[in-house]
């Protein structure tokens, strides 16, 4: 079969790959769509020790099964691979197993014609559902889950709160989408790529920000700050917009440590939440969402075919795609 493969930092290579094995309880999946997530960027600039090339990647992926249970369905899935039995599983936590691995990162992932996959890991979907819309569903139930912790730390309605997201990539443009669906009117957007802006102005109807302008909201004016970025400066973003009692949600981890302002953290009483991707109750709802039009319309995201993946990782890279989302597909 045809993949694309992370093969060295800054490579991504379309070759021939061995068919996946089904071991014992598994299916295998032929993918009808597959998002290029910023983690997968992360592992193609070398930055994850956790992906080692050669690796096939990708992880938002709608599919069709091909061998095993289901087969003839379209499914989208959870590709946390976790144990179940834990303590977080048990909870329904199961984004905290402590024996998770995941698709793309472990196992081989979904930038491939096939790909093998626990049964248990899929998730059903409307069968008339466009494929592209369904790859989508990792990304949008990343927002759909951080609004959830954010909002029940708030102490006012989404719709009063003032909401401010740094990032204007897939989760922080669906996380802006999604809250307005919630009814949240004051949102405004920061993005760095003028292309990115443009395109986030047009989709989410709200006012867009040039951080390397100097724009940025009035010091303590937001009541809910999403850094869907997670870097140094944006940490630093985030805890001077944030109000005195309001909450600061971390959903980006472009850096993984930093300085945070800890004096304006305690003195004002302010809410700093870590969250990690979503549990299977929250991709199931996100596939809901979807298909209802929760997340708008989607114009905003570009679909190119899997052989041009590596021209796909090199745009991305050098910022010449307005698309804060590019789903690739079979030929």
């Amino acid at each position: 079969m045809k993949a694309l493969v992370y093969t060295a930092p800054n490579e991504v290579t379309y070759r021939d790959e061995p068919e996946p094995v089904r071991g014992e309880g598994e299916a295998v999946l032929r993918i009808d769509a597959v998002g290029i997530c910023g983690s997968d960027m992360h592992a193609f600039h070398g930055r994850d020790p956790r992906r080692v090339p050669p690796l096939i990647l990708g992880h938002e992926f709608c599919g069709t099964i091909v061998a095993g249970p289901g087969q003839g369905k379209r499914v989208t899935g959870n590709p946390l691979i976790t144990c179940g039995t834990c303590e977080y599983c048990v909870q329904g936590r199961n984004n905290l197993c402590a024996n998770r691995t995941m698709v793309g990162m472990t196992r081989a992932g979904a930038f491939a014609e096939r790909m093998s996959i626990p049964a248990t890991s899929l998730v059903e979907m409307p069968q008339d559902m466009d494929p592209v819309k369904a790859a989508l569903t990792e990304p949008a139930a990343t927002a759909l889950h951080a609004l959830d912790l954010a909002t029940r730390a708030a102490r006012r309605p989404l719709p009063e709160l003032a909401l401010y997201v740094i990032g204007g990539g897939a989760i922080g443009l669906l996380t802006a989408l999604l809250a307005r669906s919630y009814g949240c009117r004051r949102i405004v957007l920061a993005e760095t790529n003028p292309l990115r802006r443009a395109s986030a102005e047009r989709a989410a109807g709200c006012r867009v920000l040039d951080p390397l302008a100097g724009e940025a909201p009035a010091d303590g004016s937001i009541d809910l700050v999403i850094d869907a970025v997670g870097g140094g400066a944006t940490r630093k973003a985030a805890l001077a917009a944030v109000k005195p009692g309001g909450v600061v949600l971390h959903v980006g981890l472009q850096d993984w440590a930093s300085e945070i302002d800890m004096r304006k953290l305690t003195l004002a009483e302010v809410t700093l939440i870590g969250t990690y991707t979503y549990s299977t109750a929250d991709l199931r709802a996100t596939v809901k969402a979807l298909a209802e039009g929760a997340f708008g319309d989607l114009a905003w995201v570009e679909t190119r075919p899997l052989a041009d993946g590596a021209r796909a990782f090199d745009d991305l890279d050098k910022g010449r795609s307005a698309a804060a989302k590019i789903v690739l597909t079979p030929a």
